[in-house]
């Protein structure tokens, strides 16, 4: 396939996939507790990635060393962020969940900054500014019209997002040559059996009560959004720009937010929808590349000159 209408393929299935992931998590809590659903879904997921890592030929597992960090990725970017991300939509719309989400490049950028010393220009300063400054205003106003569950499941969330943020910096840290089926095959897999655990020690576990849709949803989770996601992400950003790949961020909100009004009604109010527009522009100004912007100048005082 031509490779231009290869990467539009991978940019419409990102978007589909990361678009209707919240709305199967939904479903999935529904009859299936979100520490078990979750440890289900990467025992789905980890043998199909295993499977891609031998086909793939890439390695099983982290270079020597570092076999510690199989651990550390397994805890603190699945079991836990994952968890949480499950368990707050049992609070809130899928809709506003993936909208939290969508900061994860803001999110990303602010930790960089912090511990990596990433330099921003100050294009990407307004874009933070805009970004944060929205969502806070897009929670403070759904707050207060849904109350503590909203604000139990916003919080999830946005731990979620931190949680990941920060393994997103300590992986560029420490583990930044992994390939990324390496990265999610073994890891998966462990966070299964932790989470397992620790299911079957503080959730009350009743089979026979689990739904047929809330089934079929985890299954969705583990084989389209943890791997499909992942592999469609991935290749993206390897016949793209990452700047390219990132736009997808903008645009799996839009996705989720449709599907949670047209399958449950669920909407936000008229006055955060308006504040998306702001919100999505913020993450688009700040994840401009550094010179793009400046370039751009450039090029419109020459052709006025």
């Amino acid at each position: 396939m031509d490779k231009k209408y290869l990467s539009l393929l991978l940019f419409c299935s990102v978007c589909f996939i990361w678009g209707t992931t919240w709305l199967a998590m939904e479903i999935a809590v529904e009859s299936i507790p979100p520490i078990f659903s979750t440890a289900l879904r990467f025992l789905i997921a980890s043998p199909i990635l295993i499977l891609l890592s031998k086909i793939f030929n890439q390695p099983l597992f982290f270079p020597k060393g570092k076999n510690k960090w199989m651990v550390i990725v397994a805890v603190f970017y699945f079991a836990i962020p994952f968890t949480l991300m499950i368990a707050g939509e049992m609070y809130i719309s899928s809709g506003l969940a993936s909208i939290i989400f969508a900061n994860m490049p803001i999110a990303v950028m602010i930790t960089s900054t912090l511990f990596l010393g990433l330099r921003l220009s100050p294009h990407q300063f307004a874009g933070l500014f805009i970004s944060v400054a929205s969502l806070y205003l897009i929670l403070s106003n759904e707050l207060s019209i849904g109350g503590n569950n909203l604000l139990i499941g916003s919080g999830a969330l946005a731990l979620a997002v931190i949680i990941h943020a920060i393994m997103y910096v300590m992986v560029q840290k420490h583990c930044k040559d992994i390939q990324v089926i390496t990265y999610n095959a073994i890891p998966s897999f462990i966070a299964s059996l932790l989470l397992f655990i620790t299911s079957f020690a503080f959730e009350n576990i009743t089979v026979q009560a689990f739904s047929s849709s809330s089934l079929i949803a985890v299954a969705y989770l583990g084989v389209f959004a943890s791997v499909g996601g992942i592999v469609a992400y991935f290749k993206l950003g390897q016949l793209s720009t990452p700047f390219a790949a990132s736009i997808c961020f903008l645009i799996f909100p839009l996705v989720a937010l449709s599907l949670s009004a047209l399958t449950s009604g669920t909407v936000i109010s008229d006055q955060s929808l308006m504040l998306l527009f702001p919100l999505l522009s913020g993450i688009l100004l700040a994840k401009l590349p550094r010179n793009k912007l400046s370039l751009n100048l450039f090029k419109m005082r020459y052709k006025s000159a």
